[in-house]
């Protein structure tokens, strides 16, 4: 999903961030809102099995080096590579990966996930006394008010600020109950009260899911004649926002009810071993796409093929590269 959101990107991205609103960009507003849950998905689907944290030094220790080290590597990588392509001097190249312990290495703007992460990680020792010992109610409070923390990039179109939002103060009332740890929470909320498969997981999963479709979608079709920078058009498609969490809830709702009976089936070694090597396919998939889409961009007119094409092309190839590179000496440190 991550993959098949970042192919819809070259048709509505221009330069310096300006929309280009074309056939193509409506295609984008119809795929891509659909696969923007990946991110948040993926944090309820570690946030469940993430605690409790009994021993910090082990829990930082099996984490951090899976996570972190891959991704310096990367980062390294792609200063070097923007380097080798003439996208960079070689003063900037250093500058950019002495920078990294800060923000990654070069402009590969994906990456900027792995940092949320660690910070997930970094406080998931706080939080595990209380994600044990919270009662459903206190549990409740906290994602009430983490929903309407979710309402404020729309009432931010009517008011600039609210609840103590100045320039001098940035973290106003609800800061605290705001970002990607509702979704920690909202996991290990249902993972202790609502984990059994019930009929009503379906219906709600459903309903939660096509009106945030249907909120994600409209915002950017009907935005994208009306604003001229991402930052603009894109405003239905933030993790924090009320729809993407409704269609996130929705997901995740209908597949914790998904029981595989036979793990030793060819389908689900594959899935295993794509799953094993789903953080190399991240971190390595931006130069495959880039590849895929000027091979394949040209050769059909419209993105309403274009976009689902380039995304399986380019998530196939990068998981055999990953295969590939698996196989080396210490490839842990590499792919994940």
């Amino acid at each position: 999903m991550v993959i098949q959101a970042h192919a819809g990107e070259f048709y509505f991205i221009g330069n310096g961030g300006k929309i280009t609103n074309t056939v193509d960009a409506y295609w984008v507003g119809w795929y891509n809102p659909i696969c923007i849950i990946s991110v948040p998905l993926f944090v309820m689907i570690s946030g469940l099995f993430l605690f409790p944290v009994t021993d910090v030094p082990a829990f930082f220790k099996k984490r951090f080096s899976r996570i972190l080290i891959p991704f310096i590597i990367w980062c390294i990588f792609y200063a070097l590579y923007y380097y080798a392509k003439g996208y960079a001097s070689l003063n900037t190249t250093l500058i950019n990966i002495a920078n990294i312990p800060l923000n990654y290495g070069a402009e590969i703007g994906h990456l900027w996930f792995v940092y949320m992460l660690l910070g997930i990680y970094l406080f998931a020792p706080i939080l595990s006394p209380w994600i044990q010992s919270a009662s459903r109610k206190s549990m409740e409070f906290y994602l009430i008010l983490w929903g309407v923390s979710l309402t404020i990039p729309y009432i931010h179109l009517l008011i600039p600020g609210v609840w103590g939002e100045t320039f001098w103060n940035h973290t106003p009332m609800l800061y605290y109950f705001s970002g990607f740890l509702g979704y920690v929470v909202l996991a290990n909320y249902i993972k202790r009260y609502h984990m059994e498969p019930r009929r009503w997981n379906y219906v709600a999963g459903v309903i939660l899911m096509v009106a945030g479709y249907a909120i994600t979608t409209y915002g950017f079709i009907n935005r994208l004649h009306t604003e001229q920078f991402i930052n603009k058009l894109a405003l239905t498609w933030g993790f924090e926002t009320i729809n993407v969490a409704m269609m996130t809830t929705g997901a995740f709702l209908m597949f914790k009810n998904i029981k595989i009976k036979n793990i030793d089936t060819p389908f689900m070694k594959l899935l295993l071993d794509i799953s094993a090597k789903s953080y190399g396919i991240y971190l390595a998939h931006i130069l495959v796409l880039n590849a895929v889409h000027s091979l394949l961009d040209h050769r059909f007119a419209s993105a309403a093929v274009k976009i689902p094409l380039m995304g399986v092309c380019a998530f196939i190839i990068t998981f055999i590269i990953v295969k590939i590179l698996s196989f080396l000496p210490k490839s842990k440190w590499i792919v994940g």
